[in-house]
């Protein structure tokens, strides 16, 4: 049989005589060449039998880079709630935390944060196994935490964390029918929303004053959420007051500031009113009786009715040119606004600038009384231009700044989409109402 073979071969080219060869060479490696399954086999033969039920020790070789991982596992968690007289010093001794410890503790930034808490407050402190002070964890608000942790040099270092805060656009309106405060609770503002809203607009409409019943407002506001849950206001995003039929508009830009529709800024150089809107009780009137001596008698001013120790503010910045009393005014404090104007604000309970004073807008001069010559205690708030006096309601004051033109098209385009925004919801909310 081998060899006919040999003598066909001998007759083929030389060529293929060499690829059979190979093929045969390679056929005869791969019958002879061990599997991975045999060599393995081999190995383990090599190896100690192993019996059921007996425990072997078992080396472990790591390479140079593994470190065990530094994980809470080793640490417990205390959780504290600040009680009545509590101090940092009195917690650590009730934790069993050494001074020392407090004091390092001390030395990291922020941490004089700790000295202000208060009773409720939860402190959440992570220790080891031999009661070392690892970590410290401090709830500031809904949204930051302070934390304090020991580096890896054995010092405590602070940082804040801060919860992702979701905004939610909310809507509110309402109509007045009694006042203005009324009107806000009904539609369902906070206190501070009511008052921002009254300051937004109060270099333009005395509340205390001018209000009426059938005026309307309608507002948009931030709302805040973490995690889904509801925590609280933001700022007046846009807002609409309608006053005895004049409209007044105010958008927030992203400079912070308020503006009009028109870009005007809605800080204006005079507050309407010194005194946060209170029941009055005289307006501006030349022709008056006067309520003591019972004659004719001028009343270059309004009256501001409102409990003795009502804060007074200055309308605007200025200096103080008087801060006195006499009988006819009592305590009183004259302002100087520029070149043209003085405000007068009289019969105070108290005085809180001297003459020479710089006072801004807003600022806190005095409070309201009954002294001199009075009949009750209220503030009376008169307004001079040129050293004629003035109705204060009605004065045309200087025009409020401009935003400037490059700011310009950003802010009409903000501005116009707010707008439409409280147009959509106020349709919508007169819809349901009907």
């Amino acid at each position: 049989m081998v060899k006919p073979i040999q003598q066909f071969m001998q007759h083929m080219p030389k060529r293929h005589q060499m690829i059979i060869a190979g093929v045969s060479v390679l056929l005869l490696l791969l019958l002879v060449w061990p599997s991975e399954k045999a060599s393995a086999s081999r190995d383990m033969a090599q190896l100690e039998q192993l019996e059921p039920g007996v425990r072997y020790e078992l080396a472990l070789k790591l390479g140079d880079s593994y470190a065990p991982a530094d994980t809470e596992a080793n640490y417990t968690w205390v959780d504290y709630e600040v009680r009545s007289g509590d101090n940092m010093a009195v917690i650590f001794q009730r934790l069993g935390f050494s001074a020392r410890q407090l004091y390092d503790l001390t030395q990291a930034e922020d941490a004089n944060i700790l000295r202000r808490i208060h009773p409720g407050d939860t402190l959440r402190f992570a220790k080891d196994t031999d009661n070392n002070l690892i970590a410290l964890h401090y709830r500031l608000s809904e949204t930051d935490t302070l934390i304090i942790e020991k580096n890896q040099n054995g010092e405590y270092q602070t940082n804040r964390e801060a919860k992702p805060t979701d905004i939610r656009i909310a809507f509110a309106r309402a109509e007045i029918t009694s006042n203005f405060w009324n009107a806000g609770v009904q539609a369902g503002l906070s206190q501070g929303q009511i008052m921002s809203l009254a300051e937004l607009f109060g270099w333009d409409v005395d509340f205390a004053l001018d209000i009426r019943q059938g005026d309307e407002f309608s507002v948009l506001f931030e709302e805040k959420y973490i995690d889904g849950q509801y925590v609280g206001t933001g700022q007046i995003v846009a807002a609409e007051f309608i006053n005895q039929g004049e409209v007044f508009r105010a958008i927030l830009h992203e400079n912070g500031s308020y503006y009009t529709d028109t870009g005007r800024s809605m800080r204006k150089t005079f507050l309407r009113a010194p005194v946060a809107f209170n029941r009055v009780s005289s307006e501006f009137n030349p022709r008056r009786l006067h309520p003591v001596t019972g004659r004719v008698a001028p009343h270059r001013g309004i009256d501001y009715a409102a409990p003795t120790g009502t804060p007074v503010m200055s309308s605007g910045d200025g200096r103080v040119i008087a801060s006195a009393y006499n009988n006819l005014n009592g305590h009183y404090i004259f302002v100087q606004h520029g070149e043209r104007y003085v405000t007068k604000y009289l019969h105070l309970s108290r005085r809180q600038v001297n003459v020479g004073d710089r006072v801004s807008q807003g600022q806190v001069i005095g409070r309201v009384g009954a002294t001199g010559r009075v009949t009750g205690a209220h503030l009376h708030y008169e307004f001079l231009v040129d050293g004629v006096h003035r109705n204060p309601r009605t004065v045309n004051l200087p025009k409020a700044e401009s935003l400037p033109e490059s700011e310009m098209a950003v802010f009409q385009a903000i501005a116009q989409e707010q707008l439409a925004m409280i147009e959509g919801r106020k349709r919508f909310y007169l819809a349901m109402v009907d």
